[in-house]
């Protein structure tokens, strides 16, 4: 298990964590995610509350030490979508090309991804990257990002030291 990365999955939703709505976009996360480099160790459905939302992603960076933490849901326009705030509010840098990379794949299929305000950033040694929350949506972003999300998870963790392999210097 030390070669893996450990990952947390977190469903945001109202209904979800009062039972009324089956959560199928945490499991769908759980199930794309290669298990030869990824273990995942926590996965919750919490209500869209901004300091829940807060309190655990602190906790799971902080104390669990996480290595990634998916989100999904919570990234609408709805005033109870707070998913993004949370995560800002708790990182200590941002990584925005990644969820600039999920919209521009998204747009590519749906209109309405440019409703979505989904960011992603790193607190510590943890990256925190919010999706979509349609197990579809879910499906399709981790098969786009998750090879290179592999990649930068080897130099956020400092298992590999060499950012520049594959791009073309100028």
């Amino acid at each position: 298990m030390e070669d893996k990365y450990r990952v947390a999955i977190i469903t945001l939703s109202d209904k979800g964590f009062e039972g009324k709505r089956e959560d199928l976009s945490g499991p769908a996360i759980e199930e794309y995610l290669d298990q030869s480099a990824f273990f995942v160790t926590d996965r919750k459905i919490l209500p869209d509350d901004r300091q829940m939302i807060e309190k655990e992603l602190i906790r799971l960076c902080d104390e669990a030490k996480v290595d990634l933490i998916l989100t999904t849901g919570g990234t609408g326009f709805s005033m109870r979508d707070v998913t993004p705030e949370a995560t800002m509010a708790v990182a200590h840098r941002n990584a925005p090309g990644i969820a600039e990379a999920i919209r521009a794949l998204s747009l590519k299929v749906t209109k309405r991804a440019m409703l979505s305000r989904a960011v992603s950033v790193i607190r510590g040694k943890t990256l925190i990257i919010n999706l979509p929350g349609s197990p579809k949506a879910v499906r399709e972003c981790m098969e786009f990002i998750m090879d290179t999300i592999v990649h930068g998870m080897d130099i956020l963790t400092g298992r590999d030291r060499e950012c520049g392999g594959g791009y073309a210097h100028r």
